[in-house]
């Protein structure tokens, strides 16, 4: 068996617990979505900093510029970026997705007062830590966040791409975009920016985008089999952070 697929066999019952979680089913009025929004947005803020931890590590970034051996890294990373940092939003205009999603969040109601205060702090302290502590991030968010940025000053490429080929966005099921799209079928709904949000994610993401991930991971492992095992356990404990942020937002609901 290739340590790829030896890697997807291992979390494939952890990943099958979260792809099952309840929480999905609850989300059946724009009130519920709301309340989702209010703590997952803070997760949808944290994926940026996977990303440019990642950008920083697998691309040239610094002057003078020279190319980074991994092509195949580099285009990934980069590609995402330019997706997730700026794409453009319903009336063409450049956008990221996380204001993408704070727009959609103020179209259907969510409250967006925390996770404003949460950005003010970050830029004033410029200092994730200092930020979370000061803020009024819900307990689970915070957790969630803790575990990106703990993973990010590991400084291990690896263990980084495993986090965020395995344990991020890309998990949230198709249910979930058609509970969306049933609900923006209904006069009045105000859930059209958060489909078109679902949309450009999955748009961006792109049928090349697995396929380069699983290359990305198994060239950055390579044949040692510690940084294998570092990507599983790792992938695992993403995982498992992500079902407990949702057993919270499911509790809340």
């Amino acid at each position: 068996m290739k340590n790829i697929d030896k890697l997807l066999k291992d979390i494939s019952e952890t990943r099958d617990t979260l792809l099952s979680h309840p929480l999905y089913s609850s989300l059946k009025t724009e009130e519920s979505i709301a309340k989702f929004m209010e703590t997952h947005v803070f997760a949808v803020w944290d994926f940026m900093s996977l990303v440019k931890a990642l950008q920083i590590n697998l691309t040239s970034v610094a002057i003078p510029w020279t190319p980074t051996k991994d092509n195949i890294s580099r285009r990934l990373i980069n590609e995402i970026v330019l997706g997730e940092e700026s794409d453009i939003d319903q009336n063409d205009n450049p956008i990221s997705h996380f204001e993408l999603y704070i727009e959609a969040m103020k179209t259907i109601g969510a409250n967006t007062k925390n996770i404003n205060n949460f950005i003010s702090n970050v830029n004033i302290a410029n200092n994730y830590y200092e930020a979370a502590e000061t803020s009024k991030v819900p307990k689970a968010a915070k957790d969630f966040m803790d575990f990106t940025f703990d993973v990010i000053k590991t400084r291990k490429t690896h263990v980084i791409a495993s986090v965020f080929t395995f344990g991020r966005e890309d998990l949230i099921p198709d249910m979930f975009i058609n509970i969306v799209k049933s609900l923006n079928s209904k006069p009045g709904s105000k859930t059209q920016e958060l489909l078109y949000y679902l949309e450009r994610h999955i748009e961006m993401d792109g049928d090349e985008h697995g396929p380069m991930a699983l290359k990305m991971i198994s060239g950055l492992c390579g044949n040692d089999q510690t940084k294998w095992s570092d990507a599983t356990k790792y992938s695992i404990s993403a995982l498992k952070q992500r079902i407990k942020l949702w057993d919270f937002i499911y509790n809340q609901i």
